[in-house]
């Protein structure tokens, strides 16, 4: 069986987890936290995660694990058969996560976490999320997911980046991003209300007031 490392706050381990429930596939959620132990760096290299136990060994980054699940040919499909509709997908999962997941991610711990970030960091952070909404509203179909009328790859990167990305834009540059795509906005709630969707949020929810106090102790020298 599959084994799942993570934990419910970490967006890119609940994209994995997505993927196994919608694909239907059998697995083994272990609670594992980032660790720079041997035993952990064993399975991530870079003490990351998410990682994925697989009957061959271990993978690490959450693009190669998606691959993985969706190559491994079992379960329901997540991308299209042809191969120029799968590099659209996979060009709209790199185009969120690089300009907006990652920018947003810059300044998570101001935003979320009650620690300062420097203002060059959050001006160039304002800049990418700019950018990176505008080429989700050029390249995004939303008819209605995200790259067309079936529920891809695509739309779990996107519930899991495009939510945190909105909410550092608002929270520290009064930008409503999602004021000029309501497409998007109206996709986040179509896809909140799947079961799995829900169900991931509700263990992400109930750990989540501990997790942003350990992470304000830690960034604040407590711990």
């Amino acid at each position: 069986m599959l084994k799942l490392f993570g934990f419910p706050v970490s967006n890119y381990t609940n994209m994995v987890e997505l993927a196994l429930l919608e694909k239907g596939l059998p697995y083994e959620y272990v609670l594992t936290f980032p660790a720079q132990t041997p035993e952990f760096l064993a399975k991530s290299p870079r003490g990351k995660v998410p990682a994925l136990g697989t009957p061959k060994g271990f993978l690490s980054e959450t693009n190669v694990i998606l691959e993985y699940l969706e190559d491994s040919g079992e379960g329901t499909p997540l991308m299209p058969a042809d191969p120029y509709s799968r590099a659209t997908v996979r060009g709209l999962m790199q185009e969120i996560e690089l300009y907006i997941e990652l920018p947003a991610r810059t300044c998570f711990q101001e935003a979320f976490f009650g620690s300062s970030v420097p203002d060059a960091i959050k001006s160039k952070a304002r800049e990418d999320l700019r950018a990176g909404f505008a080429t989700l509203k050029r390249h995004g179909t939303f008819a209605p997911y995200v790259a067309g009328d079936a529920f891809t790859l695509a739309d779990i990167v996107f519930l899991y980046s495009v939510d945190l990305g909105a909410a550092v834009a608002r929270q520290l540059f009064d930008l409503d991003a999602l004021g000029d795509l309501p497409a998007a906005g109206a996709l986040l709630q179509q896809l909140g209300e799947r079961p799995h969707v829900q169900a991931i949020a509700a263990r992400r929810d109930a750990a989540r007031p501990g997790f942003i106090a350990a992470m304000r102790a830690r960034l604040q020298g407590g711990g």
